[in-house]
């Protein structure tokens, strides 16, 4: 059976809060296969034969409905997410600052003219690049203090997504390569 990973947007910051324990539990009685969480940030890993696109709905809706809270889910098969590891067009930051460079899964993969508008909008020494429905940003000045927010990125590639550290990024993958 297929392993998936879900990915949530925006949990567990701001009062958003979803428990891991209680999501889990929740991943079983939708009967998706031995589901395992990753920190707290939103990071769940699964067996299932249903298509990513279905899971993201079947997901998102049943955690709005019992935790009422509403947040994007992106699903990526692990396959998917060991060729995302594959596709990093920085390697050197992934060994030397790996906690400044994020994956960021998305919902579509933007144009060339959305990356162009993007890279555009860059005021400081940020580096964005894509490889299909994926973003790769290295924020050699730090993420906290940075220009680049996730509205400015979204805006400009005209989808919505949600980003993790490569270190998560790499953990998430061990976990997915172990269910």
């Amino acid at each position: 059976m297929p392993v998936q990973i879900a990915l949530f947007r925006a949990v567990n910051v701001g009062g958003r809060s979803l428990p891991m324990a209680a999501l889990r539990e929740l991943l079983a009685e939708l009967g998706l296969v031995e589901p395992r969480t990753l920190l707290q940030s939103g990071n769940a890993v699964f067996s299932s034969p249903k298509p990513a696109a279905s899971l993201e709905d079947l997901i998102g809706k049943a955690v709005e409905k019992r935790f009422r809270l509403q947040a994007d889910v992106f699903v990526r098969a692990a396959e998917e997410w060991k060729a995302a590891i594959a596709d990093n067009p920085f390697p050197k930051a992934a060994v030397d600052d790996p906690a400044h460079l994020l994956l960021m899964p998305l919902a579509g993969a933007p144009s060339k003219a959305h990356v162009q508008a993007l890279r555009a909008a860059i005021r400081g020494s940020e580096q964005v690049e894509t490889v299909g429905r994926n973003a790769y940003l290295v924020y050699p000045g730090g993420i906290g203090s940075s220009k680049l927010t996730i509205t400015i990125i979204e805006k400009h590639l005209g989808t919505r997504g949600t980003a993790r550290n490569w270190n998560t990024a790499i953990k998430l993958g061990a976990l997915a390569a172990t269910t």
